[in-house]
């Protein structure tokens, strides 16, 4: 969740935040849907950094039977490769594309920024594939290089690709009792759907156009629809965005001692709540499609 110059300007405030240690969290038991993901965040977060991150995340498209390709990039001094699978759904229906990065900073293991975003969406992609949507074509993309500055969705935009009727972006999803949206319009159709199924499942959101750089804004720049989650305590939000905006509260919301950190593990994600919030959004996509590509042209 950053982009170069956000990386340059919260240094300072990281290292601040990082002197405090945050508690591990504690890990879900065997057999179920929390242990499953957290074993995917695992298998990401421990591989090295570039091509074996990459590797790690093709090795899951894989498990899931997705017929991923590789699309190489270069844009400006940077080289990389984002990962493409379709999912589900008819050839001719409007395509709902699902996305995260799977690269991370040099320190720590990158677990909650973002193997765990790319963990979700993995996740979806099988559910979606087993049961898929009646209105909306399903693929999904893994983004290389967020972390050099939006590369990687940047360069998809920049290719050519197909632009999709909604692109829905997972980044930062470790732990928490809220799920964070970024929608540029509250009332559209996903944030209207994704309320519902928040309200349903007992779980707090927010939504707003506020939210840390990531790689939704690729998107939103082009000008194709795009929305952003992440899941993280409810009382962290208004300290997160101060921070960004280069006024530290007090306290560091946990989200800044974790990420671009030594503690940016595994046993920092609370995989229960994760698992939890991805029912929520699962649901959300369905009632979003539900409306029918008529009631969803403006997400």
């Amino acid at each position: 969740m950053s982009i170069r110059n956000a990386i340059l300007a919260l240094s300072g405030l990281l290292l601040a935040a990082c002197a405090h240690v945050p508690p591990d969290m504690p890990p879900p038991a065997p057999g179920g849907a929390a242990h499953d993901w957290r074993e995917t965040v695992a298998g990401i977060a421990s591989a090295d950094m570039g091509d074996g991150r990459r590797h790690a995340v093709e090795q899951g498209l894989s498990a899931i039977g997705l017929d991923w390709k590789a699309a190489p990039f270069v844009r400006d001094d940077d080289r990389g490769a984002n990962l493409l699978a379709p999912v589900a759904g008819d050839a001719d229906a409007p395509l709902l594309l699902l996305g995260a990065h799977f690269d991370r900073v040099d320190t720590g293991q990158g677990a909650t920024d973002n193997a765990s975003g790319t963990a979700v969406v993995l996740t979806l992609a099988e559910r979606l594939r087993e049961r898929p949507l009646a209105h909306h074509r399903v693929a999904v993309a893994l983004w290389d290089l967020e972390e050099r500055g939006l590369v990687g969705a940047h360069a998809y935009v920049e290719q050519g690709r197909e632009q999709p009727a909604l692109y829905v972006n997972f980044d930062v999803f470790g732990w928490g009792d809220t799920i964070w949206m970024m929608s540029p319009t509250p009332d559209a159709g996903i944030a209207t759907a994704t309320r519902a199924s928040a309200d349903a499942a007992g779980i707090g959101l927010s939504v707003g156009d506020q939210y840390p750089p990531t790689d939704h804004l690729a998107f939103l720049k082009a000008g194709w629809p795009a929305v952003s989650y992440s899941l993280v305590g409810a009382a962290e939000i208004d300290g997160i965005l101060s921070m960004y905006a280069g006024k530290p509260p007090a306290t560091a919301p946990r989200v800044m001692e974790v990420i671009h950190s030594e503690h940016d593990t595994v046993e920092k994600v609370d995989a229960e709540s994760a698992v939890r919030a991805i029912d929520a959004i699962e649901d959300a996509l369905r009632r979003w499609d539900a409306m029918g590509v008529e009631g969803v042209k403006d997400a």
